[in-house]
C-alpha cells in the first residue's frame, strides 16, 4: 500500500497518467482506474512505475454529515445523498441528479415539489423494500407497517475513482422485533458527467431463524420511482431488455434490464436498472408501472405468471442471500442511452494480466 504512493500508473498509448485508487486486500492491494475505452479483443497497456506525476483529477467525495444524511459528489457537484435515520421509514438516495443537473427521481415525499405527483408517499426515490417478511409489511409505510434502522456504517470513502456507501440496517416489524439484517452496499463511480453509475448491492442475514420473504407484488429489491415528469402516463416511456415497451409489455416480465425515460426540464433523460446474473431468478420479474414505478421484484411469481405459482423464498437461519445491480443514469432513451450495450459491458469487462 504505502509503496504505491510513489506510482503513477501510465497509459502506455498515449504516455500519460491515469487517476487510480488502491484498495487493500487480504495479502495485497487492489488497484481500480477507468478504462475510457476499448473494442473486444483489443488490448491496452498500462504501466506502474515510480513516479510523482499524478494527473489532475475531480473525485469522488462522500461526506458523513450531522443531519443523518452523507452527500456524494462527483467534481464538486452532488450525485445523491444517503438519507437515513428516525425521520425516514427506510434509506434512500436522494436526490438522483442526471448527466444535465436534474433529478431523475421524484422529489416527494422528501420534498414539496410543484406539480409532482403525490401517491404512494413510500415510494422513496431509490430504496430497497418487501412487503411480506415473515408476515411483516417493510414496503408500505402504512399503519402496522415495519421498517428499517440504520445500525452503523461500515465504510464511508471516497477517491480519484470511486466512492463507496456500506451500511448496516435492522428490517424490524411494527412492534421493533428484527425480522433480518442487511448490508447495502453503493458504490458511485468517477465517470464522464454525460452519464452517471454506481452498483447497488443488498446482503440479507438471517440472523433471527428463518426468514420467508412472501410472494407478493408490493415489494422490490432495487425500487426506484421517477421524477414526475417522466412518468410513461405522461409521455414517458418504459424499455426492457427483450423489446417491452411501458406497463402493457414490461410488468410482471422478465429481463435482464428495465429503462424508465422521460423529459426533465428541457432534456430527455432515463435510469436503467441492470440484474445480474448471479442474482436469485435471473433474469427478474419487473413491477413496472406507466405512473412512475420501477422495481426489480423476483418473488412475487404468483401475480406475474399466475395462480399455482408461488415464488416464495425461505432463507434459513444463518444464511445470507444478495442481489447485485448497476445502475446507470443516461441522456435521451434507452436506444440513445446505449443501454444495452452498457449492460454488456458490465457483464464482460476487461480482463487484467499483471506481468512484472
Amino acid at each position: 500500500m504505502r509503496e504505491l504512493e510513489g506510482c503513477a500508473l501510465v497509459d502506455v498509448a498515449r504516455d500519460q497518467p491515469v487517476p487510480f485508487q488502491v484498495e487493500p486486500e487480504t495479502g495485497g492491494a487492489r488497484l481500480h482506474w477507468i478504462v475510457d475505452s476499448v473494442a473486444a479483443g483489443q488490448e491496452k497497456e498500462y504501466l506502474l512505475e515510480e513516479s510523482s506525476d499524478r494527473p489532475a483529477s475531480s473525485e469522488v467525495v462522500v461526506a458523513p454529515g450531522d443531519d443523518e444524511r452523507v452527500d456524494v459528489r462527483i467534481g464538486g457537484a452532488l450525485l445523491t445523498r444517503y438519507i437515513y435515520g428516525a425521520d425516514v421509514p427506510r434509506p434512500c438516495l436522494y436526490p438522483l441528479i442526471g448527466p444535465f443537473g436534474q433529478g431523475v427521481t421524484r422529489a416527494y415525499p422528501q420534498e414539496q415539489v410543484e406539480g409532482d405527483s403525490t401517491d404512494h408517499i413510500h415510494h422513496r426515490s431509490f430504496y430497497a423494500a418487501w412487503g411480506d417478511v415473515n408476515g411483516s409489511d417493510n414496503w408500505s409505510e402504512e399503519e402496522g407497517s415495519g421498517r428499517m434502522v440504520h445500525r452503523y456504517f461500515e465504510t464511508t470513502e471516497g477517491g480519484p475513482v470511486l466512492g463507496r456507501i456500506v451500511a448496516l440496517n435492522d428490517w424490524v416489524d411494527l412492534h421493533g422485533n428484527r425480522l433480518i439484517q442487511d448490508q447495502l452496499e453503493y458504490v458511485f463511480y468517477n465517470v464522464p458527467p454525460s452519464f452517471r453509475l454506481f452498483d447497488f448491492s443488498v446482503t440479507l442475514y438471517a440472523s433471527e431463524g428463518d426468514v420467508r420473504f412472501g410472494d407478493t407484488k408490493e415489494g422490490g429489491i432495487a425500487s426506484l420511482r421517477v421524477a414526475s415528469s417522466m412518468e410513461a402516463g405522461r409521455g414517458g416511456r418504459i424499455e426492457n431488455a427483450i423489446g417491452g415497451v411501458n406497463e402493457a409489455e414490461t410488468w410482471g416480465k422478465r429481463a435482464s434490464w428495465c429503462d424508465y425515460s422521460g423529459t426533465v426540464g428541457d432534456h430527455v433523460v432515463g435510469i436503467a436498472v441492470f440484474d445480474h446474473p448471479a442474482n436469485l431468478r435471473y433474469p427478474t420479474y419487473w413491477h413496472v408501472r406507466d405512473y412512475g414505478l420501477m422495481t426489480a421484484n423476483p418473488f412475487g411469481l404468483s401475480f406475474f405468471v399466475g395462480e399455482g405459482a408461488d415464488g416464495s423464498y425461505v432463507l434459513p437461519s444463518g444464511q445470507h442471500l444478495c442481489f447485485r445491480y448497476r445502475v446507470l443514469i443516461h441522456a435521451g432513451g434507452a436506444r440513445e442511452g446505449n443501454v444495452g450495450r452498457k449492460y454488456l459491458d458490465w457483464l464482460f469487462p476487461p480482463s487484467a494480466t499483471v506481468q512484472d
